[in-house]
């Protein structure tokens, strides 16, 4: 059985380790659960490492540091690994986003998962067959398909 490949954005990770419950944490179970295949890429990878080396950011976590660290190696073993051999640079609002638009051209996704979808807007987007959900808009489509 193929899964679905996604990209889900660092937001998505962060918030379903700062919170309890509810559609970030969801959608991640949903990857660890291996009924969804989240797409990894060189400048996502960095994205991840660089925010959760940030102390500062868990202070209100209820995961200490290296339980964090053992759900984001889960994680990433559960990545298929997708390199990225051309810049589509989708001229994104926020030009930090345009690397999640090509690593989802280039793994075949069809969905990135966010919670800033506002950003992830423009021709490029409806091109290449890709379209941004929040977590919540996410859970909802699949709940209907079932």
């Amino acid at each position: 059985m193929t899964l679905m490949p996604v990209v889900i954005d660092t937001n998505v990770f962060i918030g379903a380790l700062m919170s309890e419950g509810g559609a970030n944490r969801r959608v991640i179970r949903f990857c660890l659960e291996r009924k969804l295949r989240p797409l990894m890429g060189a400048a996502l990878f960095a994205e991840y490492e660089s925010l959760m080396a940030r102390k500062k950011l868990f202070l209100d976590c209820r995961l200490d540091e290296g339980e964090r660290d053992e759900l984001f190696d889960a994680f990433m073993s559960i990545c298929r690994w997708v390199s990225v051999y051309y810049l589509w640079r989708p001229n994104l609002r926020d030009e930090a986003d345009n690397h999640l638009v090509e690593l989802a051209a280039a793994g075949g996704a069809a969905v990135i998962v966010t919670n800033n979808i506002r950003d992830f807007k423009g021709e490029y987007m409806d091109f290449l067959g890709v379209r941004a959900v929040t977590p919540g808009m996410f859970i909802k489509e699949r709940e209907l398909k079932t």
